[in-house]
């Protein structure tokens, strides 16, 4: 059974992969942290250096950003990719703007109320369990702390552009995503969808940019589907 890597999302670790890591009991799961570097390139390569010389490769937000450049490092090792609630295009000068004053926050040792007021609002959906999940997302960011905060957010300021490596992608792929996510929003994951010959796109309602902890049953049953795939 193929190896899978899992890559969390910004200030997460691999508690946001907790319901599909007891589901897919039996597999190899590995979740390497993202907190060793303030650059995409270099994050790869670690996550590369981590893993086994084969496997499926699925990352969420941050985490997928980092999967295209591990599939752009060395797409020979990545049997299958899963990319859910990202992003393929370098970040926007108005996205950009916001970093320095939150970086600074952080800094400054408002970590706390940086997740609390700009960052975690913005994530889900509404519904019944969004207080839980929303707590779990403080607890890994504070558990994970400023430095990662500040790595983490460099990292993604000065991304590059993806969507020509997603073109040379030919493994297959799952595309996947909360139908209200406002961060990473549907369109982007129809563009990446176009981008990839033979992708599946998968939209999952009543999740917003975390599905995997909103609405995990859906997630998981879209997560074995391609793992299976042919």
């Amino acid at each position: 059974m193929t190896p899978l890597v899992l890559l969390p999302g910004m200030m997460c670790d691999a508690r946001l992969f907790g319901p599909q890591i007891a589901a897919l009991d039996g597999r190899d799961v590995l979740v390497p942290a993202l907190d060793g570097a303030d650059d995409m390139g270099t994050l790869a390569a670690q996550v590369l250096a981590a893993s086994p010389e084969r496997f499926a490769l699925a990352g969420l937000s941050m985490g997928g950003i980092v999967a295209m450049e591990v599939i752009r490092q060395a797409p020979q090792r990545v049997e299958r990719l899963a990319l859910l609630d990202t992003n393929p295009r370098a970040e926007t000068p108005a996205v950009q703007a916001r970093r320095a004053p939150q970086i600074a926050a952080a800094k400054a040792g408002r970590l706390h109320e940086v997740m609390r007021d700009e960052m975690k609002p913005n994530y889900l959906a509404d519904g019944p369990g969004r207080q839980d999940v929303l707590d779990l997302c403080m607890a890994m960011a504070m558990d994970l702390g400023p430095d990662v905060f500040v790595r983490q957010s460099v990292a993604l300021r000065d991304r590059p552009d993806q969507q020509e490596t997603l073109r040379g992608v030919t493994v297959p792929t799952l595309i996947l995503c909360g139908a209200e996510d406002a961060l990473c929003p549907v369109e982007r994951h129809e563009l990446m969808h176009g981008l990839i010959p033979g992708s599946t796109l998968t939209i999952i309602d009543g999740a917003g940019h975390l599905p995997t902890l909103e609405t995990p049953d859906e997630t998981n049953a879209a997560l074995r589907r391609w793992l299976e795939a042919a």
